[in-house]
């Protein structure tokens, strides 16, 4: 995306839509008076001023009115939103709950000042799934108390999945070419996928947590999601690199690369690439659509091994989420704890719990079980903990991926991201099928989804999975299928 002042290459059919509507978009702002800005994209306020109107997935939260980019750097000029858990000085933060509605610290996230340093302009928040999804076993994918009900763009009556769904769905909608997310498990490939773009979690490390409203500092990261894989690689250049006060990116800085130069639409040839198998449940339509894509992935040049056996996932699940339940508590009480307590009067699990049981807007939908549960476990030294998060990381990481890429010589493994959208009618029987999220997840490792076709109408994605620190080589593998393919189809040119 460097030639033509930053907007896509028209040789990259998946970004030439996007490409169109944001020149359309300048043009029509420039002849109403309003100003172009930075690196060929529409002056912020002018996103914002059109965001407002074209939003009919309810997808964004708060649209900056202030949002401004530099005159210069990599990024001039982008627009991009972010979930409304990522900290920034000039808008409040609230994870889509009530008891943070006023919380405006007045501090950008690390990733936010990086994305400031490079040129992005920050036009506004995106809604999420309350507490990113952690609240309760029975909570509603793209619903907050704060933000209401986000929609899938392809279908209002189907899941735009989350946590990460209004940065989804307004990708997806053309809003911005990039928003950010972040993922615990699941939080920004099922979103992404469902609603039809790239969604990258990179290996946890490389990108900043602080100021971002915590689940899990063993699996927490946020990541791009974007029309294209070079988009993503830009901003994933940017927001990624050590943070001081985030231990866990001491090496990010090292390991960090040009993501966009590393991009290789021939990287398939010869590439060694594992077929998870193991990974059932997926509707017939959804497999249909893989296996076609396997096709795609042998006919440019990949070599595919099938993998009929996995890590025991009963035992890593019930681990998983054991460890969520720990650190949940540990890590929500040291962000809350480092709000201003003018503006969070919940200054911990306890008083979030009590503050839901209080506000009949939190609890109409569905409960706090979740919440209840971590608010019983003890601390990070307590036994239980322990051993949960060396049984799930062990299942993971060195039993799990490291052990299939290593069995195989394998650089890389697929399996569809998820199916289509399910509904979002509680009292049907149209539910969540499939899913590739869990070994990267708690393993800590890259995973990228890339819209492979549709399911229905509704599209699905196509995930690479690879080992700790190869970001760059998902991200190429993932380029060179797009490249190959160009799947993605934004909703209203799709036939149900």
């Amino acid at each position: 995306m460097a030639n033509l002042s930053g907007l896509p290459r028209s040789h990259d059919r998946a970004a030439f839509g996007l490409r169109r509507r944001l020149i359309a978009l300048a043009a029509a702002l420039a002849l109403s008076g309003c100003a172009v800005g930075q690196g060929g994209y529409p002056a912020p306020a002018a996103v914002v001023e059109a965001g407002r109107a074209a939003d009919t997935a309810h997808a964004v939260i708060r649209w900056n009115d202030a949002a401004a980019a530099p005159m210069h750097g990599p990024l001039a000029g982008m627009p991009i939103l972010l979930k409304d858990n990522i900290e920034t000085a000039d808008m409040p933060t609230t994870a889509g709950s009530l008891a943070l509605a006023n919380n405006a610290p007045g501090r950008d996230a690390p990733l936010v000042a990086r994305l400031r340093a490079a040129g992005a302009a920050i036009v506004g928040k995106t809604n999420l799934s309350e507490w990113a999804n952690i609240r309760s076993s029975r909570s509603i994918s793209g619903w907050s108390a704060v933000g209401g009900q986000t929609l899938n763009p392809y279908d209002p009556a189907r899941t735009p999945c989350g946590s990460s769904s209004g940065s989804g769905a307004a990708v997806a909608l053309g809003l911005v070419p990039v928003a950010i997310g972040t993922e615990t498990d699941g939080s920004i490939t099922c979103p992404a996928s469902v609603n039809g773009v790239v969604g990258f979690k990179p290996t946890v490390g490389l990108v900043s947590r602080t100021h971002i409203v915590p689940i899990s500092h063993s699996q927490d990261t946020a990541g791009p999601m974007a029309t294209t894989v070079r988009d993503a690689a830009r901003v994933l250049t940017e927001i990624a690199g050590s943070d001081p006060a985030d231990p866990a990116t001491v090496e990010a800085d090292a390991r960090r690369v040009d993501y966009p130069a590393a991009l290789d639409a021939g990287s398939l040839r010869g590439a060694r690439i594992g077929v998870m198998r193991f990974l059932t449940g997926y509707s017939a339509e959804t497999q249909a659509v893989f296996e076609r894509n396997l096709l795609a992935l042998r006919d440019a040049g990949a070599i595919l091994v099938d993998l009929p056996q996995g890590p025991d996932d009963d035992a890593m699940g019930e681990a998983e989420l054991t460890v969520l339940m720990f650190e949940l508590k540990h890590d929500l009480n040291a962000y809350l704890g480092s709000t201003d307590p003018a503006q969070v009067k919940t200054r911990d699990l306890a008083d979030v719990i009590a503050f839901n049981a209080a506000e009949p807007r939190e609890t109409a939908l569905f409960g706090q079980d979740l919440f209840e549960r971590a608010q019983a476990t003890a601390g990070l030294d307590d036994p239980a903990y322990v051993e949960a998060r060396a049984v799930s990381l062990r299942l993971a990481g060195e039993e799990g991926i490291d052990r299939l890429m290593r069995a195989h010589d394998l650089v890389a493994l697929v399996a569809p991201t998820t199916s289509r959208a399910w509904t979002t009618d509680r009292e049907d029987q149209d539910d969540m099928q499939g899913s590739a999220s869990q070994l990267a997840a708690i393993a800590g490792y890259p995973h990228l989804t890339v819209p492979m076709g549709f399911d229905r109408g509704m599209p699905v994605g196509l995930s690479f999975v690879g080992g700790k620190w190869d970001d760059a080589r998902v991200l190429s593998l993932g380029y060179a299928f797009e490249q190959a393919t160009h799947a993605r189809r934004p909703p209203g040119a799709v036939s149900h």
